[in-house]
C-alpha cells in the first residue's frame, strides 16, 4: 500500500537502504555463542589471519574507513549466519548440493575472479555461496504471500525515536497522540514483499505482531523511523510477475531476515571483544554502533 502522508513518505522510502581480549560471554575462549552452539575465539583468530594477509584487499578497505576490527566481526557475523541458516535449512528440508554451489559460482565469474576481490578462501567463498543460496530458498517459499502492517511515525533524534518507542509499546492515548499529525505519522501501512522486496529485507519482517521497532534508516540523515507491527501474514495476494522479477540477492536478504526469529530464540551472544548482536542490521557491531532497537511486544 503506497503512502499518502507527508514526511512520513520520505522517511519509508528509505527503510530499503538499511537494510544492506576479555572472556567470552559465559566462559573464556568463545567468540560467540549461538545457543549452545560455541564459535572458538581460535577460530576467528585463524579467519583473521587469513585475511590480513591479503594485505591489498585489507588496504583498500582501511582506506574506505574499515578496520581490523570491522573484518573480525565481519567474520563472526558470518559464524552466526551460517549456523542460523543451518538451523533453519535443517528444519524445512533444505539441501543446497555442491553441484549447485558450483553453478553459483560459474555464474558469477568463477572461483578464481571472486577470489581476487574476496577477504577469504575458497572453503569460505563456497560456504558463503552456499548460505545464500539457502537464504533465497528460504524467503522463495514464502514471498509470495509475505506482508506487514505498521504504524509509523518519524523521528528527529534518537532520543525521540527511542520515547516515542516506549510510547508506542505502551499504547494507550499517548501512543494514539502520537499519530495527530499525519505529515509526521501513518496508521496501517502495508508493505508486501512481492512488490517492495527492499523493505522485505528490513527489521519490519522479522518481528512479531505487537513489537515496536526504532531504527535510523541512513546515518547520513537525521530522520529515524519508529514503528509498531500490527499485522503479518503469509497469505497476501501478490502479483506473480513481481515475486518472479525478484533478484536473487534480494531473495537472499529477504531470507537472511527471516532468520530473525530464530535469532530470536535461540539467542545470540556475544564476545564484548566484538561488540553486540544488532538485530536491526543483524551483524555484530561496536557497543556503539548499533543502529536502533527493538522492543517486545507488551504482554497482555
Amino acid at each position: 500500500m503506497r503512502m499518502q502522508v507527508g514526511r512520513v513518505v520520505a522517511a519509508v522510502a528509505v527503510i530499503g537502504a538499511v537494510i544492506s581480549g576479555c572472556g567470552g560471554p559465559t566462559q573464556a575462549g568463545t567468540a560467540v555463542f549461538i545457543g549452545d552452539n560455541a564459535i572458538p575465539l581460535e577460530q576467528v583468530q585463524t579467519q583473521l589471519d587469513s585475511v590480513l594477509a591479503k594485505k591489498d584487499l585489507v588496504a583498500q578497505l582501511t582506506a574506505q574507513g574499515g578496520s581490523t576490527a570491522d573484518i573480525a566481526r565481519s567474520i563472526v557475523t558470518r559464524a552466526v549466519m551460517h549456523d542460523l541458516l543451518a538451523r533453519r535449512a535443517a528444519e524445512e528440508g533444505i539441501v543446497v548440493t555442491d553441484a549447485q554451489v558450483d553453478s553459483q559460482i560459474a555464474e558469477s565469474g568463477g572461483a578464481e575472479a571472486l577470489l581476487d576481490g574476496s577477504l577469504y578462501d575458497l572453503p569460505v567463498l563456497r560456504d558463503t555461496v552456499r548460505d545464500s543460496l539457502i537464504a533465497a530458498q528460504l524467503a522463495q517459499r514464502v514471498v509470495g504471500g509475505l506482508a506487514v502492517t505498521a504504524d509509523l511515525v518519524a523521528a528527529t533524534s534518537r532520543a525521540d525515536a527511542e520515547a516515542k518507542a516506549a510510547v508506542l509499546q505502551a499504547g494507550g492515548a499517548e501512543a494514539d497522540a502520537l499519530f495527530a499529525d499525519t505529515g509526521t505519522s501513518a496508521r496501517a501501512t502495508t508493505f508486501d514483499a512481492a512488490s517492495s522486496p527492499e523493505n522485505a529485507a528490513t527489521v519490519l519482517f522479522g518481528v512479531p505482531v505487537g513489537a515496536v521497532v526504532a531504527f535510523q534508516p541512513s546515518p547520513e540523515q537525521s530522520t529515524w523511523i519508529v514503528a509498531r507491527v500490527v499485522d503479518r501474514r503469509t497469505d497476501a495476494p501478490s502479483d506473480p510477475a513481481a515475486v518472479s522479477s525478484i533478484s536473487q540477492s534480494n531473495l537472499a536478504a529477504i531470507g537472511r531476515r527471516l532468520l530473525q526469529p530464530t535469532a530470536d530464540q535461540v539467542g545470540i551472544k556475544v564476545n564484548p571483544r566484538y561488540g553486540v548482536w544488532d538485530p536491526i542490521v543483524l551483524r555484530i557491531v561496536g557497543e556503539d554502533q548499533q543502529v536502533g532497537l527493538v522492543l517486545p511486544p507488551v504482554a497482555s
